[in-house]
């Protein structure tokens, strides 16, 4: 089938889970019953895929407060009482952070309740996302390795641990998110994607990175206003990351400044395209989605085209997060009848 659908990752948690349109969004329960609202609303949102057509789901990433921090609070030697406000993303924006204190170890299974529940809960494909090793290390301070590289590497073998246990569960694609990956190039092409095959190391499902200019919150509309009219950021990477082992790129591509052409230096992957735009409010129709999966056409072979979100959809209101992933579907569906 071509332009198969999924989404980037997270969907906004209900008001009964956490507190809506935020990042960091505290609980609204705890204990047993914060359990069972994670569960019920990955089960909601699970059925609102299905319904709206996407073929790999995901579980909305409900069960995490943040994509980053869900899956440090499973480790050992990281210290989250003592949290201090770091910089993130070359410091476009500030955010309280849990420190680095000692060795890093995996305290057990990180993912395995949400990704047990996906499995059982859909005859579709599964997604499941994990944190890159690069945008960990700038999400979190340190106070024990004292080498950006070194700690990048002991959290890249943590992430393949844990890659390889939701590969048993049943999970079909396993997805490393690297918004640091258009912040820091020199040290992608340096160190970072060879930090990225070791999290992917020995996996046999399908593998993907998800690189994008962030969610569409205040800070990061801000900073892209500051990058001109193309965004060619992912030229001085794209090279490297083809020839990689990892099998899919998620980029953005709706209302982006991304020239698209610079997708044909991803000959060897199969790319994501994100068709729908998380940092407005406007739903797209069926047509725009046509239109931009034909414009990354013109670069992509259309076999190597699946069709996506731009980026997670955590902080967005549920109502039009729904109206999106209806989008989507339809859009898709109506370019295969056009393009195919």
């Amino acid at each position: 089938m071509l332009f198969p659908t999924t989404i980037a990752g997270s969907l906004p948690k209900p008001e009964w889970l956490a507190e809506p349109n935020m990042l960091w969004a505290p609980w609204k329960s705890q204990g047993d019953e914060l359990l069972h609202a994670k569960r019920d609303a990955t089960l909601i949102w699970l059925k609102i895929q299905e319904d709206a057509g996407i073929d790999i789901v995901t579980e909305g990433e409900q069960a995490r407060q943040h994509f980053v921090h869900g899956f440090l609070e499973k480790i050992e030697g990281i210290d989250f009482a003592h949290k201090v406000e770091m910089g993130i993303r070359k410091d476009r924006y500030k955010a309280m952070v849990p420190q680095v204190v000692a060795p890093l170890r995996l305290k057990g299974r990180v993912h395995a309740f949400e990704a047990s529940v996906a499995r059982t809960h859909t005859r579709k494909k599964v997604k499941f996302t994990l944190p890159g090793p690069m945008t960990i290390i700038d999400t979190i301070a340190d106070r024990y390795y004292g080498d950006r590289v070194k700690m990048a590497f002991a959290f890249a073998e943590l992430l393949n641990e844990e890659a390889k246990a939701l590969q048993a569960d049943g999970v079909d694609l396993v997805q490393f998110d690297e918004p640091a990956f258009n912040v820091y190039m020199d040290e992608v092409n340096d160190w970072g994607i060879k930090a990225l095959e070791r999290a992917a190391q020995g996996l046999t499902c399908a593998t993907a990175v998800h690189i994008c200019y962030g969610y569409g919150i205040k800070a990061n509309t801000d900073w892209k206003e500051t990058l001109g009219a193309q965004w060619r950021q992912y030229e001085q990477i794209f090279p490297a990351i083809d020839a990689s082992p990892i099998q899919q790129v998620a980029i953005e591509c709706r209302n982006s400044k991304v020239p698209l052409d610079l997708l044909a230096l991803l000959k060897n992957k199969i790319v994501q395209a994100g068709v729908i735009d998380v940092a407005s409010d406007t739903v797209e129709t069926a047509e725009d989605v046509v239109q931009v999966i034909d414009a990354v056409s013109k670069f992509v072979p259309k076999s190597n085209i699946i069709a996506t979100t731009n980026c997670g959809m955590a902080p967005m209101r549920r109502e039009i997060a729904e109206a999106k992933l209806m989008a989507l579907g339809a859009g898709a569906a109506l370019a295969r009848e056009k393009l195919g």
